[in-house]
């Protein structure tokens, strides 16, 4: 499924295109009956819009041996949901078993990732969720991940599509259910306040040791964080209902002596299932390792193409294109640039993403005929305005 450059050379910008269009080409796309084109002429037009983070018509626009826009869409509009998800979450699967060992566990961490939208559905209301105001809109696409939590290898595991008609907890089962299938043990589990749900819970606990910090919801949780001081107790989410379900909290209370300019107390709870035996300040400082998902978000949209379209599967599809671009560059840069050293392999700085998005953009220009030429106008500037300017 994946074929590596063999490490004992130099890794050129061939190379990473070949990986990348290898990789990428293993979507599943169903295709127009009777058209003269495979996808093996479509997924390059993608793959050069994400590393370009351009549209497919600005791609076709300026190539010569790529199919018109309109039709690389139609073939598009062609992806199946199922199929495509279930296919992408199988290359990210093949791809971190390629750089991790299953012999040692891992923090994982799992987030929702909001892509803003304006505009109407394209079928239904469905396809559509709510977020903060973004980028002048209160609507997006929804996405939920799961990644390695890893100063070297913070790897994709997973990515599931979020409807609104759904609940979130069954989008987060699915992850949860995909991750749990991993051959590595999961050291510690994370999530953000938007995880802090029953269903969730119960199925994170189920799966490792989990925190998630809780939302100040009730009189009760109210209470419990109404502290000066950090404590640990514990806590019942819909005590004396039947889907009554208790957990460890950890209170942590810290002091802001003017940082960012901010002055007094700061109390946070933590749901920390299988932390009942730490302090409060333990727990939030396990916590605090989340914040590297930043980062690889960060990376994910510098290779995601844009589009106008209102086809949520089109969106999905740009998506899952750019985490696999991030994924292979990881594997490449540590499993054939990457010296072995003691206590762990030396990353190389000069092969950034930015650099691997480089070298696949230059070959891919070549491959689709980039024009560097234009037609000019044979009138050039009018004489009154020569004259004019001296």
């Amino acid at each position: 499924m994946l074929e590596l450059p063999e490490p004992d050379g130099d890794l050129s910008a061939a190379d990473v295109k070949e990986v990348a269009t290898d990789v990428i080409g293993q979507l599943p796309l169903q295709g127009i009956e009777g058209s003269p084109l495979d996808s093996g002429d479509i997924w390059p037009v993608v793959t050069m819009a994400s590393v370009n983070q351009s549209s497919v018509w600005e791609v076709t626009s300026q190539t010569d041996d790529t199919p018109c826009d309109d039709t690389v869409m139609d073939w598009l509009h062609t992806l199946q949901r199922d199929q495509l998800e279930m296919a992408s979450n199988l290359l990210f699967r093949h791809l971190a078993m390629t750089i991790l060992d299953p012999d040692r566990s891992r923090i994982v961490s799992i987030d929702f990732v909001d892509n803003p939208y304006h505009g109407a559905p394209d079928e239904d209301s469905g396809e559509l969720c709510k977020t903060s105001p973004t980028d002048g809109t209160t609507t997006c696409h929804r996405y939920c991940t799961a990644y390695v939590v890893s100063n070297g290898k913070p790897v994709t595991l997973t990515l599931t599509y979020v409807r609104s008609d759904e609940k979130e907890a069954d989008a987060v089962e699915r992850v949860l259910d995909r991750v749990g299938t991993y051959p590595f043990e999961i050291d510690l589990l994370l999530a953000d306040r938007g995880f802090y749900n029953e269903r969730v819970i119960r199925r994170a606990r189920d799966l490792a040791t989990t925190v998630i910090p809780v939302q100040e919801k009730g009189e009760r949780m109210e209470d419990k964080l109404a502290m000066h001081c950090s404590y640990m107790t514990s806590y019942r989410m819909y005590k004396g209902r039947e889907r009554e379900l208790r957990f460890p909290l950890a209170v942590s209370v810290s002091y802001q002596n003017g940082d960012r300019g901010k002055h007094g107390e700061v109390v946070r709870g933590y749901v920390a299932c299988g932390l009942a035996d730490r302090t409060p300040t333990q727990v939030e400082r396990r916590y605090r390792k989340r914040s590297a998902i930043e980062t690889s978000y960060r990376l994910f949209r510098q290779a995601r193409a844009t589009t106008t379209t209102q086809d949520p599967l089109v969106r999905f599809a740009f998506v899952i294109v750019s985490f696999l671009l991030e994924n292979l560059w990881l594997v490449l840069r540590w499993a054939v640039v990457a010296r072995p050293r003691r206590g762990g392999r030396d990353l190389p700085e000069q092969f950034t993403f930015q650099t691997f998005c480089d070298w696949i953009r230059h070959e891919l220009e070549a491959e689709l005929e980039r024009r560097w030429v234009i037609e000019m106008n044979g009138v050039g500037v009018p004489d009154a305005y020569a004259s004019a300017a001296g």
